[in-house]
Protein backbone atom coordinates (compact mmCIF):
# COMPACT_ATOMS: atom_id res chain seq x y z
CA UNK A 1 0.00 0.00 0.00
CA UNK A 2 1.07 3.51 -0.84
CA UNK A 3 0.55 6.61 0.88
CA UNK A 4 -0.78 9.35 -0.19
CA UNK A 5 1.87 12.39 -0.80
CA UNK A 6 -0.95 14.55 0.52
CA UNK A 7 -1.58 13.08 3.72
CA UNK A 8 2.16 12.37 4.09
CA UNK A 9 3.14 14.83 7.38
CA UNK A 10 6.21 16.68 7.15
CA UNK A 11 8.76 17.50 9.76
CA UNK A 12 11.40 20.46 9.76
CA UNK A 13 14.71 21.76 11.86
CA UNK A 14 15.04 25.43 12.24
CA UNK A 15 17.86 26.88 13.79
CA UNK A 16 15.71 30.14 14.99
CA UNK A 17 17.90 33.35 14.64
CA UNK A 18 17.60 36.66 17.33
CA UNK A 19 14.37 38.53 16.53
CA UNK A 20 12.06 35.95 15.32
CA UNK A 21 8.81 35.54 16.71
CA UNK A 22 8.79 31.46 16.64
CA UNK A 23 5.28 31.57 14.83
CA UNK A 24 3.64 32.51 11.89
CA UNK A 25 0.80 35.02 12.11
CA UNK A 26 0.51 37.90 14.87
CA UNK A 27 -2.58 39.65 14.89
CA UNK A 28 -1.07 43.05 16.83
CA UNK A 29 0.13 46.20 14.92
CA UNK A 30 3.67 46.54 15.74
CA UNK A 31 5.18 45.06 12.87
CA UNK A 32 7.11 41.54 13.71
CA UNK A 33 9.81 39.08 12.23
CA UNK A 34 7.80 35.65 11.77
CA UNK A 35 9.18 32.28 10.51
CA UNK A 36 7.48 32.08 7.68
CA UNK A 37 9.78 34.62 6.75
CA UNK A 38 12.41 32.34 6.89
CA UNK A 39 11.23 29.40 4.74
CA UNK A 40 8.21 28.59 2.58
CA UNK A 41 6.82 25.93 4.90
CA UNK A 42 3.66 24.20 3.65
CA UNK A 43 0.38 24.75 5.13
CA UNK A 44 -0.51 23.52 8.57
CA UNK A 45 3.09 23.50 9.94
CA UNK A 46 3.15 24.28 13.64
CA UNK A 47 6.28 25.16 15.65
CA UNK A 48 6.61 22.31 18.54
CA UNK A 49 6.75 24.75 21.57
CA UNK A 50 8.31 27.87 21.14
CA UNK A 51 11.67 30.18 21.59
CA UNK A 52 11.19 33.82 22.99
CA UNK A 53 11.79 36.82 20.13
CA UNK A 54 15.24 36.90 22.19
CA UNK A 55 16.66 33.75 22.17
CA UNK A 56 17.89 31.38 19.34
CA UNK A 57 18.66 27.57 18.84
CA UNK A 58 16.52 24.96 17.67
CA UNK A 59 13.23 24.89 16.96
CA UNK A 60 11.65 21.73 15.58
CA UNK A 61 8.12 21.90 13.20
CA UNK A 62 5.95 19.50 12.01
CA UNK A 63 2.52 19.30 10.03
CA UNK A 64 1.70 16.53 13.11
CA UNK A 65 -0.59 17.59 15.85
CA UNK A 66 0.65 14.40 17.47
CA UNK A 67 4.09 14.13 17.17
CA UNK A 68 4.05 18.17 18.76
CA UNK A 69 2.35 17.08 21.75
CA UNK A 70 4.80 14.01 22.47
CA UNK A 71 7.27 16.12 22.01
CA UNK A 72 6.50 18.97 23.99
CA UNK A 73 5.73 16.51 26.83
CA UNK A 74 8.07 16.53 29.96
CA UNK A 75 9.27 13.31 28.79
CA UNK A 76 11.47 15.02 26.54
CA UNK A 77 14.80 16.81 27.21
CA UNK A 78 15.49 20.53 26.05
CA UNK A 79 19.00 21.60 26.36
CA UNK A 80 20.03 25.55 26.11
CA UNK A 81 23.56 27.04 26.14
CA UNK A 82 23.40 30.69 28.58
CA UNK A 83 25.86 33.29 27.78
CA UNK A 84 25.65 34.88 31.76
CA UNK A 85 26.88 37.90 32.62
CA UNK A 86 30.21 37.18 35.11
CA UNK A 87 31.47 34.30 35.49
CA UNK A 88 29.19 31.27 37.09
CA UNK A 89 30.65 29.56 39.40
CA UNK A 90 30.20 25.67 40.36
CA UNK A 91 28.02 26.86 42.81
CA UNK A 92 25.69 28.77 41.39
CA UNK A 93 25.19 25.68 38.84
CA UNK A 94 25.12 23.29 42.26
CA UNK A 95 22.02 24.95 42.85
CA UNK A 96 20.65 25.44 39.16
CA UNK A 97 20.57 21.97 39.44
CA UNK A 98 18.55 21.53 42.96
CA UNK A 99 16.31 23.87 42.04
CA UNK A 100 15.68 27.53 42.27
CA UNK A 101 12.79 29.17 43.29
CA UNK A 102 11.38 31.91 40.69
CA UNK A 103 8.18 33.84 39.90
CA UNK A 104 5.61 31.89 37.49
CA UNK A 105 2.07 33.01 36.81
CA UNK A 106 2.36 35.74 40.00
CA UNK A 107 3.48 32.87 42.40
CA UNK A 108 6.75 31.56 43.29
CA UNK A 109 7.61 27.96 42.14
CA UNK A 110 10.73 26.10 42.79
CA UNK A 111 12.40 24.54 39.78
CA UNK A 112 12.60 20.75 39.19
CA UNK A 113 15.80 18.71 39.42
CA UNK A 114 18.01 19.47 36.33
CA UNK A 115 21.32 19.09 34.47
CA UNK A 116 23.44 22.01 34.78
CA UNK A 117 27.29 22.27 34.16
CA UNK A 118 30.36 25.16 33.32
CA UNK A 119 30.90 25.30 29.36
CA UNK A 120 34.47 26.32 29.36
CA UNK A 121 35.35 25.92 25.90
CA UNK A 122 32.95 29.33 24.12
CA UNK A 123 30.59 27.79 21.55
CA UNK A 124 30.99 29.39 18.10
CA UNK A 125 27.40 30.19 17.40
CA UNK A 126 28.16 33.03 14.82
CA UNK A 127 27.49 36.97 15.69
CA UNK A 128 24.00 37.21 17.43
CA UNK A 129 20.98 39.72 15.20
CA UNK A 130 21.58 41.93 17.63
CA UNK A 131 24.99 42.56 19.50
CA UNK A 132 24.78 41.74 23.12
CA UNK A 133 27.32 44.01 24.97
CA UNK A 134 31.82 44.53 24.98
CA UNK A 135 34.22 43.34 27.30
CA UNK A 136 34.01 47.34 28.95
CA UNK A 137 31.20 45.62 30.54
CA UNK A 138 33.19 43.19 32.42
CA UNK A 139 33.31 39.08 32.05
CA UNK A 140 30.99 36.75 30.51
CA UNK A 141 30.78 32.98 31.08
CA UNK A 142 28.60 29.95 29.19
CA UNK A 143 26.58 27.47 31.34
CA UNK A 144 24.87 24.61 29.44
CA UNK A 145 20.72 24.01 31.41
CA UNK A 146 18.96 20.53 30.57
CA UNK A 147 15.37 21.27 31.48
CA UNK A 148 12.12 18.86 30.55
CA UNK A 149 9.67 21.62 31.80
CA UNK A 150 9.07 24.42 30.09
CA UNK A 151 7.88 27.49 32.06
CA UNK A 152 7.65 31.27 30.59
CA UNK A 153 11.40 32.32 30.29
CA UNK A 154 12.41 29.43 33.17
CA UNK A 155 16.23 29.25 31.65
CA UNK A 156 16.53 32.81 32.24
CA UNK A 157 14.67 32.90 35.24
CA UNK A 158 16.93 30.32 37.01
CA UNK A 159 20.34 32.06 35.81
CA UNK A 160 19.27 35.15 37.39
CA UNK A 161 17.92 33.35 40.47
CA UNK A 162 21.35 32.54 41.09
CA UNK A 163 22.84 36.57 40.78
CA UNK A 164 24.04 35.37 36.84
CA UNK A 165 21.46 37.23 34.36
CA UNK A 166 21.26 35.59 30.91
CA UNK A 167 22.47 37.94 28.30
CA UNK A 168 22.10 34.87 25.28
CA UNK A 169 19.99 31.94 24.92
CA UNK A 170 20.83 29.26 22.48
CA UNK A 171 18.57 25.79 22.40
CA UNK A 172 21.17 23.66 21.29
CA UNK A 173 19.01 19.55 21.66
CA UNK A 174 15.67 19.15 22.14
CA UNK A 175 15.77 14.90 23.10
CA UNK A 176 17.80 13.41 20.89
CA UNK A 177 17.63 15.90 18.40
CA UNK A 178 20.63 18.54 17.94
CA UNK A 179 21.33 21.94 16.90
CA UNK A 180 24.98 20.49 14.77
CA UNK A 181 25.92 22.87 12.38
CA UNK A 182 22.91 24.66 11.31
CA UNK A 183 23.53 28.05 10.94
CA UNK A 184 21.23 30.63 12.23
CA UNK A 185 17.75 31.09 9.79
CA UNK A 186 18.62 27.66 8.09
CA UNK A 187 15.96 24.96 8.32
CA UNK A 188 16.42 21.63 7.12
CA UNK A 189 13.69 19.16 6.13
CA UNK A 190 13.79 15.72 7.86
CA UNK A 191 11.69 12.13 7.60
CA UNK A 192 11.10 12.07 11.47
CA UNK A 193 12.68 13.24 15.04
CA UNK A 194 14.46 10.54 15.99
Amino acid sequence: MTLNPKYMHRHFLLHKPYGYLSQFIYQLKRKKRLLGELYDFPEGTMAIGRLDEDSEGLLLLTTDGKVSEQIRSKKVDKEYYVQVDGVITPEAIEQIKKGVEIGFNGTKYTTKPCEAFIVNEIPDFGPRGKKIRDERHGPTSWASITVNEGKFRQVRKMTAAVGFPTLRLVRIRIGNVHLNDLQAGEVKEIMNFE
